[in-house]
């Protein structure tokens, strides 16, 4: 009776054992909050010789698929395959959203140091987040404050040339307050994302004879769904976040003219070679609270040449998307640069020189930073 007894004590008690131990693992992992509440920033970088996607918490940067797996072994968590690049990341967001809020808001809380996965930003290599978009799409004179600056240069670049006593081009100035952008079309154009990306801190080379290169700093709007024939009020819901694009300008170095086509050469001037500096960084929407007020500064050298926010553009982000996807269809980590504010080299008549560093900071995103230099060849 006696041995019966205690085979009945040990048998409950290692059933109470495994259930205690069953409820605490439960509780672990019920205790990693699978929502937004950490925020973060995502990134692609390069440590030891292999090129990651970064999950950016302050100062440090987690290679996402390391993280994982060892949240995965800390917290008793399913594993879970993360993608090792940028553009299906923002594809298969919707899936794997919730496994990188549980990695925010766990080493958001308990910190990573010491972790093989986990490295200060200032000791790795930030590359553009997306290589390459399919499509970037920028918009022309959409601050007005800079658009109405253009107005005021003659000869300025190539928004407003003055020719005859006449714009080249078409750019009218005194037509702004008559825009309704619900209703009238912003003006386009496109670069070439293989061509013209470059990550931070990557030199811009100026090309040769070129000697009007412009600052232009931008917010660039991230897509995070197809997009075609979407609604304004669909919009917001077909972004994926936010990033930086610095839209460098040619204002007339050697812009070529076509005599069929009076006014100035738009390929020539906006889609020079290594022409759209990109990054450092993308802040997930959900973590920007109000994208039609994020200040951007631009400056040259340490000296402030634009600072403004997106409170200023005349098409705002839903026109912009609206607009775009009324024309062709846009695809996930396609960008929109969105124009850039008051304060460009035309508007100042001043422009870049080799030796210069142009730094680009937004709200919420960062600081994208292109030193300048001549191009020589190799």
């Amino acid at each position: 009776m006696y041995k019966t007894r205690l085979l009945l004590w040990i048998l409950v008690s290692a059933l109470f054992g495994v259930s205690l131990g069953c409820q605490t693992a439960a509780q672990s992992v019920s205790a990693i909050s699978d929502r937004p509440d950490t925020p973060f920033k995502l990134s692609t970088f390069e440590a030891e010789a292999t090129v990651r996607v970064g999950l950016v918490l302050g100062g440090r940067v987690l290679d996402i698929a390391g993280a994982s797996d060892h949240l995965a072994s800390e917290a008793g968590l399913s594993a879970m395959t993360l993608p090792d690049d940028m553009k299906t990341l923002i594809e298969e967001y919707a899936t794997v959203s919730p496994r990188l809020y549980q990695i925010a808001n766990y080493y958001g809380a308990n910190g990573s140091d010491g972790l093989a996965f986990a490295f200060d930003v200032s000791s790795v290599s930030i590359k553009a987040p997306i290589k390459y978009p399919w499509n970037i799409l920028a918009a022309a004179a959409n601050y007005k404050a800079h658009a109405e600056g253009m107005g005021q240069n003659r000869g300025g670049g190539e928004e407003n040339q003055a020719e005859g006593g006449r714009r080249r081009g078409g750019f009218d100035p005194s037509k702004i307050a008559e825009i309704v952008p619900e209703r009238d079309a912003p003006v386009m154009f496109a670069k070439s994302p293989r061509s013209c990306i470059i990550d931070p801190g990557e030199p811009y080379y100026i090309p040769p004879g070129r000697e009007r290169i412009d600052w232009e700093g931008e917010m660039a709007i991230i897509i995070g769904k197809p997009a075609y024939l979407v609604s304004q009020a669909d919009a917001h819901d077909h972004v994926f976040g936010y990033s930086i694009m610095y839209d460098v300008s040619d204002r007339g170095g050697r812009t070529r003219e076509v005599a069929m086509f009076p006014g100035p050469n738009w390929f020539d001037g906006k889609s020079t070679n290594r022409g759209a500096p990109f990054g450092p960084f993308i802040t997930p929407k959900e973590f920007i609270s109000d994208p039609a007020n994020m200040r951007l500064v631009t400056k040259v050298n340490g000296v402030v040449k634009q600072d403004q926010t997106t409170a200023d553009l005349i098409w705002n982000e839903e026109n912009l998307i609206a607009y775009t996807t009324s024309i062709l269809m846009l695809y996930p980590g396609d960008v929109i640069a969105t124009g850039t504010p008051a304060g460009t080299g035309a508007e100042r008549r001043e422009f870049l020189k080799p030796g210069d560093v142009v730094e680009i900071e937004l709200e919420g995103v960062g600081t994208l930073t292109t030193p300048i230099e001549s191009y020589t060849e190799s």
